[in-house]
């Protein structure tokens, strides 16, 4: 059975969206490939851990989704997903 965890979204800005691709349901990053790597690398340090980035549809920036056994390690978890993303995917502006 499903069980809410807790979570946090946040979004960042990129230079380019299409510059970041995804599998069909959106929870796999497949480039750049070195950021699926570091995303699952992330999440299994923290318990139940949970991430996925995904490109907008509309606007130049990145959705960062994260959830963890607790709200801080969502937090934490969604903070090293957005950093991971902006240094590998071309974030523009202040680093998250």
């Amino acid at each position: 059975m499903y069980e809410d965890l807790p979570s946090r979204q946040a979004k960042l800005g990129v230079a380019d969206r299409a510059a970041l691709r995804v599998n069909e349901d959106e929870t796999r990053t497949l480039e750049p490939a070195e950021l699926q790597r570091e995303i699952d690398a992330l999440a299994a340090a923290h318990s139940r851990g949970r991430a996925f980035v995904r490109p907008s549809g509309t606007e130049d920036v990145v959705r960062v989704y994260a959830e963890a056994a607790t709200q801080q390690a969502a937090d934490e978890l969604a903070r090293k997903v957005g950093q991971a993303t902006w240094r590998l995917a071309g974030g523009v502006g202040e680093q998250p």
